[in-house]
């Protein structure tokens, strides 16, 4: 695999996990009370709190969290299904 393909790939991942979580985010605001509306609109946040870490001239902040729903899920998926049969 050329190191172009896997940026293309790293980019388009990345892509479908933002829009999935936007589009997730935006139908859930839309729909009734209800299951779809729960399994639109609810999130899981894994990664790890910010920690600050205070030298007497250098300051440095390090922290990460991936909010991943149901969207964010299914681009990423359908992503890796897409690049899998017309790549590999």
């Amino acid at each position: 695999m050329k190191k172009r393909e896997l940026t293309f790939i790293i980019v388009a991942l990345l892509l479908g996990a933002i829009i999935g979580g936007f589009l997730g985010e935006l139908i859930g605001s839309y729909l009734p009370p209800g299951a779809a509306k729960t399994l639109f609109s609810r999130s899981v946040t894994i990664g790890f709190e910010t920690t600050r870490v205070e030298l007497y001239s250098i300051s440095l902040t390090f922290g990460m969290s991936f909010k991943i729903n149901f969207m964010s899920a299914l681009l990423v998926l359908l992503v890796i299904v897409y690049f899998r049969w017309w790549y590999i």
